[in-house]
């Protein structure tokens, strides 16, 4: 069962977060998730969790210390990268608050908005980025599915941060083909050990 959730779940998060970027509210000046946008963003998010928990189970006989605190790190992005940000823009929709009010009041919260937000958004593109690059070293996935999960994490903040939903769906579908690759292997081999 663990392997079928694995097998799903690295398909399921890349695949919301892409769905997720087709809603974005590009009608502001900032572009922030609507409530379709920010569900999907969460869904996706819890998805990532178990994502994660599968691709850093294939490092943990290689690089264990990294396994387990590269995890750490995962899910913290997750959380504070996805949910986070999701639920900051569905609530500024549901209760009409202007992007710079909102902006200027977590600014009178700088420890909170820094760990949730400053620190803690950056550390899901970040655990991409070093995931990709140590799956390709160690050989543990094909190096072309290492290479796609680290140049998906370098590129992930280009895809986000401006809002240019072109160069999310690009973004979105480099991550979306490695972990739907792993996704079919696992299914295939029933193993969540040794892809390559």
């Amino acid at each position: 069962m663990r392997i079928k959730l694995s097998a799903a779940s690295l398909f399921l998060a890349p695949l919301f977060y892409a769905a997720s970027s087709f809603f974005w509210n590009t009608q502001n000046q900032y572009g922030t998730y609507d409530t379709t946008s920010g569900l999907l963003l969460i869904i996706g998010s819890i998805f990532w969790v178990p994502a994660f928990l599968a691709l850093f189970d294939m490092l943990r006989e290689r690089t264990p210390n990294y396994a387990s605190w590269g995890f750490l790190l995962a899910v913290y992005g997750c959380l504070c990268g996805g949910v986070a940000f999701a639920l900051r823009d569905i609530l500024t929709v549901v209760f009409n608050i202007p992007h710079h009010t909102m902006l200027t009041t977590l600014s009178q919260y700088p420890v909170l908005t820094n760990i949730i937000f400053w620190i803690g958004g950056p550390a899901f593109p970040f655990s991409l980025l070093i995931l990709g690059i140590v799956l390709a070293k160690t050989r543990t996935v094909p190096v072309w599915v290492g290479v796609l999960i680290a140049v998906s994490g370098a590129l992930f903040p280009a895809s986000r941060i401006p809002r240019i939903e072109w160069i999310a769906h690009v973004v979105d579908f480099v991550i979306l083909v490695p972990l739907a690759y792993l996704a079919f292997q696992m299914n295939v081999k029933r193993s969540s050990i040794n892809l390559n």
